[in-house]
């Protein structure tokens, strides 16, 4: 009973926090993750590790032997925010198989955004890249790393304001080129770029409804005032942008651009550390800039990692939050639409990255354990057996069980799927069986959700203890 009882445990810690959200092992021995993404209607998640590969994992929690793609001696692994930090596949890229990455480059610490491809071999991608973007950083840190394709279609790169404390070059608010390092511009800023089109000698296109498309050396830039935008995402049904940007000592902040999305938004650093005056010298109007929807103070937390908005449909408790965690205090928040934030007591792993899958289901990833887990809701609630006229004994359970079926629906199986979904266990039902059983002796100790299945493939669900 002992694996029982510290689920339990955890169920009570969970709840008294007014939550019902816990994680779940899905997939170990990752070195340094630090994003999750997928293709477009793909099962697989893609995960990139700091130190230069991007790693396939499976539905089942495998993950492949040999690396999509290997940039190990291509990436900077010096500092604490440089690397491999960021992966967007292309929307089209099921006919395409051109993805983007986001790294630092060794010989000199640059930001770069590269294109690469595909091979032959779905599981492996093609080995040469095309550079699109080189970007000069005259530090190690605030390097932002993050990259996402909007809903428009258009590529948007998160560039933290260069690094050091406190933006002492001014980057975020700057708008005005400098000859001597022109791309540092960029830093502070939002950039969208046109991936399917090229302007000039450029590799890449500018978007016509760039805020300064016809500004000579700043066209990209489509927001600005940010510190270190680490982790942003688009809420794949409505097209919100959520931007969880690192706060300077005092405070962190989540950042909400409603669709359909406004070009040219000011968010305020460094003027502003979240809603809070840091430095006004030379600064517009406070009523210019756009300030976070909720922020949180260094008393829990030190970075935020920014998250998603919950789009899956296994969990209802989860629908209408934005998730989001801090790397220090590793709580699990969780914004609704009303604004009200709610927070688990503290987990393990210092979290550095969200993901979601196809389905809408999500994930995090602690860099320190180098754990992926599922985020799952813990009280489940699920009731279908009894309202069907099912059920099944004994529960809990060591070795067998039967089901009853009242109703004399016709099943055809039966399945064992852990809290993160995986399928354990599964058993066809003969039409001849009266009381169907399942010999469970394969099984650990711990929750399960049991589904039966009838030929018309609806599934009725129930928690099933194994002890």
């Amino acid at each position: 009973m002992k694996k029982i009882i510290l689920f339990i445990n955890l169920l009570f810690v969970t709840l008294s926090f007014a939550q019902t959200i816990a994680l779940q092992s899905f997939a170990t021995g990752f070195s340094s993750p630090v994003e999750i993404v997928h293709p477009a209607n793909d099962s697989r998640l893609f995960v990139v590790q700091q130190r230069g590969l991007i790693r396939i994992l499976n539905t089942n929690g495998t993950i492949n032997s040999t690396p999509f793609l290997n940039l190990v001696g291509t990436v900077s692994t010096s500092g604490s925010e440089r690397g491999l930090l960021g992966l967007a596949f292309h929307p089209n890229y099921a006919t395409n198989g051109f993805f983007y990455v986001n790294y630092t480059r060794i010989s000199d610490g640059a930001t770069v955004i590269a294109r690469y491809s595909v091979s032959a071999d779905p599981n492996v991608a093609n080995t040469t890249g095309t550079i699109l973007m080189t970007i000069n950083q005259p530090f190690s840190n605030h390097n932002g790393g993050c990259l996402r394709f909007g809903p428009d279609g258009y590529l948007y790169i998160g560039m933290g304001d260069g690094g050091s404390g406190g933006d002492p070059n001014g980057y975020a608010q700057n708008l005005t080129v400098d000859v001597a390092n022109p791309t540092r511009v960029f830093l502070g800023k939002m950039l969208r770029i046109d991936v399917d089109t090229t302007d000039g000698a450029l590799n890449y296109g500018i978007p016509p409804s760039n805020p300064f498309s016809s500004t000579a050396g700043i066209r990209e830039i489509w927001a600005y005032g940010l510190r270190n935008p680490w982790k942003f995402t688009f809420n794949r049904v409505n097209g919100d942008l959520w931007i969880g940007d690192v706060g300077q000592g005092n405070f962190e902040e989540v950042n909400k651009v409603s669709a359909p999305l406004t070009a040219g938004l000011n968010f305020g650093w460094r003027c502003y550390e979240g809603n809070s005056v840091y430095n006004t010298t030379g600064c517009a109007p406070m009523g210019t800039m756009t300030f976070p929807v909720t922020q949180y103070d260094h008393s829990t937390g030190c970075s935020i990692t920014g998250g998603y908005f919950y789009t899956g449909s296994r969990y209802p408790n989860f629908a209408n939050k934005y998730f989001y965690t801090d790397y220090c205090d590793n709580k699990i928040r969780t914004l609704n639409t009303s604004n009200v934030v709610t927070t688990t007591a503290s987990f393990t792993g210092n979290f550095t990255s969200f993901g979601e899958d196809k389905d809408g289901e999500l994930y995090v990833a602690g860099i320190s354990n180098g754990t992926i887990y599922k985020i799952i809701d813990s009280s489940l609630g699920l009731n279908d057996f009894n309202q069907k006229g099912l059920s099944f004994y004994p529960n809990p359970a060591k070795t067998e069980i039967f089901i009853t079926n009242s109703s004399e629906m016709t099943l055809s199986k039966v399945n064992i799927f852990d809290l993160t979904g995986k399928l354990i266990l599964t058993k066809t039902i003969e039409n001849n069986e009266s009381t169907p059983s399942l010999n469970i002796t394969a099984l650990s100790s711990g929750l399960y959700i049991i589904a039966v299945e009838d030929l018309t493939g609806n599934q009725y669900r129930s928690k099933l203890i194994v002890e």
